[in-house]
């Protein structure tokens, strides 16, 4: 209801006067280049050489501002009227800043990319809407400016982001990605397939009693993911580590836990005993290859060790499972 509100409260585009179409101009700018910067100011650590591109772009949209401006003064005067994007129905929308720290580096590329193409159709239709000689002709030449705006970034990339730069980038948010998400997760995998193989197979060889085991199985899964998402988040808030932020990593850790655990727990959703325990035991081995991958793939940790740390552990806690289930 609030939002249908809203939309009736809007001015339509066509009702604007050619006044209002320079003050609308000049705020989308100015809003455009503080996006500019601060993608600069977010980028500006791991990225320097997409920072420069930004703030390249942010300066290209100040100039953009201040021709207006100059225009703007000589037919209207000293005050610019307040009508901003939001005043306008179907104008469109820029994302809030908070969210170009959940972007990756490829997607506020993509985003500026839009920004851009959004403005040049801006200036297109408002170009068609204005009678005075010299506003229109600025407005057709924003328009050219803003659709070549793709191709002056794509130079501004040989410039400050060459090839080598863009692959130091790459690599930056490869590592990020493995500290936020694959190790933690790595490591709720690990903790969830190999310390629940005592107490799952503990209890289905010392009942015998499938629906009894897959619940232990349960319990313990769930049990260990909420341990584990827990100590994740109060171990590292991030901040040095560079490991990004806790809650992130915490649910990697948590969600893997569990499912490493109810991973050889499932089975025992099969009535039949020795059926569920094959297939547990055929999950296990899976389960163990798949952590060893996933350390050599991504830890670049050599075959052999991964595949003896991983084997040695989980055939020790299963061997210790099957003792004290038999015993």
């Amino acid at each position: 209801m609030l939002s249908r509100l809203t939309g009736a409260l809007r001015r339509d585009f066509s009702s604007l006067s050619e006044q209002e179409i320079l003050a609308l101009a000049i705020s989308s700018e100015e809003d455009d280049g503080r996006i500019y910067l601060a993608y600069a100011e977010f980028l500006r650590e791991n990225y320097p050489g997409s920072a420069a591109i930004f703030e390249e772009m942010a300066a290209e949209e100040d100039g953009h501002r201040r021709r207006l401006i100059d225009l703007y003064r000589k037919r209207f005067g000293e005050r610019i009227v307040l009508i901003r994007r939001d005043h306008v129905r179907g104008y469109y929308e820029r994302r809030p800043l908070w969210l170009a720290k959940t972007l990756s580096i490829d997607a506020i590329r993509s985003e500026a990319e839009r920004m851009e193409a959004q403005a040049a159709r801006f200036y297109r239709e408002a170009a068609k809407r204005t009678q005075d000689a010299a506003t229109r002709r600025l407005l057709g030449d924003l328009a050219q400016e803003e659709e070549k705006h793709e191709t002056k970034a794509l130079l501004l990339a040989a410039e400050h982001a060459p090839e080598d730069v863009r692959d130091k980038e790459s690599k930056q948010e490869r590592r990020q990605m493995i500290l936020t998400y694959i190790q933690p997760g790595l490591a709720g995998l690990m903790d969830g397939s190999v310390s629940t193989l005592a107490p799952i197979f503990a209890a289905a060889f010392a009942t015998g009693d499938t629906w009894q085991t897959f619940l232990v199985g349960l319990a313990a899964s769930v049990g260990a993911g909420i341990s584990m998402g827990f100590t994740e988040v109060a171990s590292d808030d991030g901040v040095i580590s560079g490991r990004g932020a806790p809650i992130k990593r915490g649910f990697a850790t948590g969600i893997m836990t569990t499912l490493g655990g109810l991973g050889h727990a499932l089975p025992y959703l099969i009535p039949h005993f020795y059926t569920a325990t094959a297939i547990a035991i055929v999950l296990v081995v899976c389960e163990l290859w798949a952590i060893s991958w996933i350390q050599h793939r991504f830890m670049e940790t050599p075959w052999s060790r991964a595949i003896f740390q991983v084997v040695l552990g989980g055939a020790l806690v299963f061997a210790a499972g099957l003792a004290i289930g038999t015993a």
